[in-house]
């Protein structure tokens, strides 16, 4: 009842088809509204990367096992296919899947993170024929966001943040939006990392780490759920099965 309830909170009221969809997905598989396992979209229920990842831990999935389709793969357009194989047991054959990604079928808030695009995409549609998930994954649709134009970042010196993640209003402001939207701090800094094009957040520079705070508030506040999907996609996944 708590999840329902929740969900209408989030969404309005649900026509008795997706309330009834609703139910059934909570009943079968325990799905979570306030852990983001689900969510609502022009009429349609969607699975989540967290939802899928959180499911397979309560069924004691073996393993799984992520690799490059290279026939299908062209980095200099940005293009790529995974597939990905979920082990639910040590004497399991394995449940394939595949997803593919490329700038034509990704929202413009990811473009450039179209491998790992593709890698959650294999990974989420084979963990939905491994249990049984009818629904698609909300990573598997393409574009669902309407493109926006961020200014592009200076391209002028600027000094290094020294570890301090631009100094403590930067920092404080950081801390602010996780905790206002409910963000994973250790997906947000990951996500900080590759934005900034940085082995490491402390080798930012003051500009990267504001650029970075600002563009997080702006998508947050516009546009979560599609910023939680970016987030997903940071997940650590099993690259072996048992």
């Amino acid at each position: 009842m708590a999840n329902i309830t929740l969900a209408r909170a989030l969404w309005g009221n649900f026509n008795q088809s997706a309330l009834s969809g609703l139910r059934e997905l909570l009943r079968d598989h325990h799905f979570s509204i306030a852990g983001g396992d689900l969510i609502f979209l022009d009429g349609r229920w969607y699975v989540t990367h967290t939802g899928l990842l959180r499911l397979s831990r309560r069924k004691r999935c073996s393993g799984i096992n992520v690799r490059p389709v290279r026939a299908f793969c062209d980095p200099q357009s940005s293009r790529w296919a995974f597939a990905a194989t979920v082990y639910r047991s040590s004497t399991c054959k394995g449940f394939v899947g595949h997803g593919d990604a490329d700038p034509s079928n990704v929202s413009p808030l990811v473009r450039g993170a179209e491998m790992r695009v593709a890698e959650t995409r294999a990974v989420n549609r084979a963990l939905r024929k491994a249990y049984g998930i009818g629904i698609c994954s909300v990573e598997e649709i393409g574009s669902f966001a309407e493109p926006r134009h961020s200014s592009p970042q200076s391209k002028k010196p600027a000094q290094p943040a020294n570890g301090n993640y631009g100094g403590p209003k930067v920092r404080d402001r950081l801390c602010q939006i996780i905790r206002q939207h409910q963000l994973d701090p250790n997906l947000v800094k990951s996500y900080a990392v590759d934005f900034c094009g940085t082995k490491t957040l402390s080798e930012a520079t003051r500009e990267q780490v504001e650029n970075f705070v600002a563009h997080l508030a702006d998508w947050a506040e516009k546009d979560r759920n599609t910023l939680l999907c970016q987030l997903n996609s940071y997940l650590p996944t099993k690259e072996s099965a048992a």
